[in-house]
């Protein structure tokens, strides 16, 4: 009976208690991790007590389909993982100080920290953050009112959460797994790992891909359908291109990922033998599925970071964005050539030279539009009139450090020095040279960009640069080293090393982690110091940067509508040429007209706490928990999906008020020059006009 009831789950599992168990050095790390998390937890639900907090959080967000909200929800939790990833980095870091005597943890909780560090950043912080940015700007930046399925979005959030509800439930209960972020077997078959570790990967993983898969459906329809009148592809913003070969990507990468998933959950749960060699199965089908999602995976975590930089990069240089076309079709290549480059990560498995040369071109050829995204943002800055703010400090550091790993992955991408350098600290300087700066310094900067167009008011400018020199000055010296430590013949993911020579590189790299946690600390400063001066910072007229696209064309915070009319436009970046001709602020239309939101739902809530039970019951084989949850998953979502509410009507009424409210402030006198944009005189009217 007790087996019935709780499965494999046994006191032994609950992870918080180990240190009163063995108070060890690793088991306390890992202890207070899983304790951290738990009174995190619990102030959290007092705060949403005790200040009434619960009843907005109800009703106002987890039951929204507004797809601004929705995107703010992403980036929330990408910022919530963030902080985890951030600390168990600090933590590796600290370990590779001490490992010339030993180290502090133990070998299996070394793994499990780069296991979950890359699950996290990779599933649970650039992704969210990512798709909460087109979430934010896709359908502000093709002049629509919201997505083309507002519930399906809503769905799409909840799935994602599951997985990182799953994630932080594993610090406190059980352990994740021990493979690496790839989860490679036979390491991660029951023969193996016969724990949760495994399971909590597979199902992290299974379940927020499927709402994945739906977010970039949703995308894809949407930038298709529902762009407004002359919207034509050639008049999008870069943005908006980079989303819709995202979008593409997702639909066409996840599924390998998904199928892996499956294939692994039945090799543990019933003894498939996908990937047992033994007994019929082929480890090197894994390799190749996951990969075939993998690297994909890497564009997609880059191509809408490269749409951020494109659009930022046009706003504080006061220039239109360089080279249009060119950042068009290097965008397009760059989705295509993604699916051609998979195997160069197994170069050293043993498939054919001739293989290994064919990959090892089609690495190189990316790097060539890859490459002139570069260019054009050098040259939109040439000759610009450039405000030395917090994006542009973001965008110089990711050009450094982009280049430089550019230039290692071209070393990487040929197969001699592959082998020689494949399993080293090289390659993890490389992949965090390339993938961190170029999609975190994205979002942290675009971050500050448009969240006083949705909050109402700026970032304080002097914390956020800050965070921005720490972030770099972080990266600098965490990631660098490796590169020489890698040569020298440090392998990766060993917990320990035998040679005191790496011993002064492995304290820089532990300074540069601490940076980073510097960095992470001044970042979350500046959200409370920005609240608490909200009133100073507030730009209510929406354009504090003088913006070019239309997601610029409306007050801040954004009204639930959007646009009182629906725009039509005659070229690209439409909004400046609007100001440039002085009809920015006009009315072209005396009728206003009732607009009806999207329908609340209770499907993403639904999806959130059953989703996470049907994963926690299968990690622990509580059979009945896991029927239970899964059917009542389908049930009220089905049933959900039946509904045919009405979505709530903003009278037209409203909607002329705040449109002629907004109008006049925009009439009442001279706007901000652009040297006094950071200055309390920036209420979100720009005095200059960007150039056509």
């Amino acid at each position: 009976m007790e087996h019935f009831i709780f499965g494999r789950l046994g006191w032994d599992d609950i992870a918080i208690f180990d240190v009163f168990r063995d108070p060890t050095a690793s088991n306390i790390v890992g202890s207070s991790a899983g304790w951290l998390a738990v009174i995190g937890a619990v102030i959290v639900a007092a705060l949403l007590l005790i200040k009434g907090w619960w009843k907005p959080l109800l009703f106002t967000w987890l039951n929204t389909t507004d797809h601004k909200k929705i995107g703010i929800m992403y980036i929330v939790v990408g910022l919530v993982m963030f902080a985890r990833g951030v600390a168990e980095g600090v933590v590796m870091r600290s370990q590779y100080v001490t490992s010339y005597q030993g180290g502090y943890l133990t070998p299996d909780h070394f793994s499990e920290l780069f296991s979950t560090h890359g699950t996290i950043m990779i599933f649970f912080v650039l992704m969210p953050f990512l798709i909460g940015f087109m979430n934010l700007l896709v359908p502000l930046q093709i002049g629509a009112r919201d997505v083309a399925f507002p519930r399906l979005n809503q769905i799409s959030l909840g799935f994602t959460i599951v997985g990182a509800m799953l994630l932080m439930i594993s610090l406190v209960v059980g352990q994740f797994a021990t493979g690496g972020w790839t989860g490679y077997p036979p390491y991660t078959g029951v023969a193996f790992q016969p724990g949760t570790g495994p399971d909590y990967w597979i199902w992290s993983l299974g379940l927020s891909g499927i709402g994945t898969v739906l977010t970039g459906l949703n995308f894809a329809v949407t930038i298709y359908k529902m762009r407004c009148p002359g919207m034509t592809f050639l008049r999008m913003p870069i943005f908006v291109w980079t989303a819709l070969c995202t979008s593409i990507l997702l639909i066409f990468a996840l599924p390998p990922l998904t199928a892996v998933v499956i294939m692994q959950a039945l090799d543990r749960y019933l003894d498939f033998h996908f990937f047992t060699n033994d007994l019929g199965g082929n480890m090197m089908n894994f390799a190749n599925l996951f990969w075939m999602f993998g690297h994909p995976e890497v564009y997609i975590l880059i191509l809408p970071a490269f749409g951020l930089y494109s659009e930022f990069t046009a706003i504080f240089s006061g220039k239109r964005i360089y080279g249009y076309m060119s950042l068009v079709i290097a965008t397009m290549a760059i989705a295509v050539l993604s699916f051609t480059v998979w195997l160069h990560h197994f170069f050293t498995m043993g498939q054919s030279p001739t293989i290994n040369v064919a990959f090892g071109i089609a690495t190189m050829l990316i790097a060539i539009p890859t490459g002139v995204k570069v260019y054009v943002w050098i040259a939109t800055l040439w000759g610009g009139r450039i405000r030395m703010r917090t994006p542009i400090i973001y965008l110089a550091g990711f050009i450094v450090f982009f280049a430089v790993g550019g230039y290692t992955g071209i070393l990487l991408a040929n197969p001699t020095v592959n082998f020689a350098v494949h399993n080293s600290q090289f390659v993890v300087a490389h992949f965090h040279n390339v993938l961190l700066p170029g999609t975190l310094f994205a979002v942290l900067a675009s971050i500050y960009v448009w969240f006083p167009k949705f909050f109402g008011f700026r970032l304080d400018e002097r914390w956020s640069a800050t965070a921005a020199w720490l972030f770099i000055i972080g990266f600098t010296f965490a990631f660098m080293p490796l590169y020489m430590v890698g040569l020298m013949g440090l392998p990766r993911r060993s917990p320990a090393f035998d040679d005191p020579s790496y011993i002064p590189y492995m304290i820089v790299t532990m300074v540069g982690a601490l940076c980073v946690l510097a960095a992470l600390c001044t970042l979350i400063g500046s959200f409370v110091v920005s609240a608490l001066r909200r009133d100073t910072l507030a730009v209510p007229g929406g354009d504090p940067w003088d913006g070019r696209t239309l997601e610029w064309a409306s007050p801040a915070p954004v009204p639930e509508w959007n646009f009182a009319f629906i725009p039509t436009v005659n070229s690209q970046d439409a909004f400046a040429k609007e100001k440039a001709a002085g009809t920015a602020y006009e009315i072209d239309c005396d009728t206003y007209e009732d607009v009806e939101l999207s329908p609340t739902s209770w499907i993403g809530l639904n999806i959130i706490v059953f989703g996470t039970l049907f994963g926690f019951a299968m990690v622990f084989w509580i059979w009945w928990l896991a029927v239970l949850s899964a059917l009542a998953l389908l049930t009220h979502s089905i049933g959900l999906g039946f509904v045919r509410d009405k979505g709530e009507i903003i009278p037209a009424s409203v909607i002329e008020r705040t449109e002629k409210d907004w109008i006049a402030l925009a009439a009442e006198g001279p706007g901000t020059e652009r040297r006094d944009e950071v200055s309390p005189s920036n209420r979100g009217i720009a005095a200059r006009i960007s150039e056509a």
